[in-house]
């Protein structure tokens, strides 16, 4: 898949930027000097496992998962063998769909291969019929877009602006 991009300030908050308990935990925060490479770099860490944790949270089958996380270009890499194309796909979007993440590196593979999905990212106003009857001609068919997005979509309420939603092929 390559390099995907989201929309940075929307997502699940995993990293508690901008926080006081944040900022007091940094260790620019008690000294007055930049934080060091040491420091960027267990922050870097910290971000990674953040994003690691909260995919395992989501049941997604990946062998020899792991991500990384750069905070100077926002970016998440991902990698590891997924079972099927729409696992591989769920786990970038777990990985897109987290505020603070403006791209995601994609370097997972697939045991069965299958068509992409689309993407499609949520705006002001959008319901999931209304993203149906835009993708399939149909708004009946929001559920298959619903089903997609599980489980990082607990309701087909639940959507919000600068989300990114897998949009599967027609069946």
């Amino acid at each position: 898949m390559g390099l995907l991009s989201f929309v940075k300030d929307a997502g699940q908050k995993l990293f508690n930027l901008g926080s006081k308990d944040a900022a007091a935990a940094t260790p620019a925060a008690t000294a007055s000097a930049a934080p060091t490479q040491a420091d960027v770099a267990a922050l870097n860490d910290t971000a990674g496992k953040a994003i690691l944790n909260y995919i395992k949270t989501q049941n997604l089958p990946v062998d020899n998962l792991q991500v990384t996380f750069d905070g100077a270009t926002a970016t998440a890499t991902v990698s590891g063998q997924a079972q099927d194309q729409a696992t591989r796909e769920k786990v970038v979007l777990c990985c897109g769909n987290i505020h603070s993440v403006e791209h995601v590196n994609d370097q997972m593979t697939v045991a069965t291969s299958a068509p992409e999905a689309k993407y499609y990212t949520v705006v002001s106003g959008d319901t999931l019929s209304k993203i149906s009857k835009q993708m399939y001609g149909d708004a009946n068919k929001y559920n298959a877009i619903f089903e997609a997005n599980k489980p990082m979509l607990t309701s087909p309420d639940k959507i919000y602006p600068g989300q990114m939603l897998r949009i599967p092929p027609q069946a």
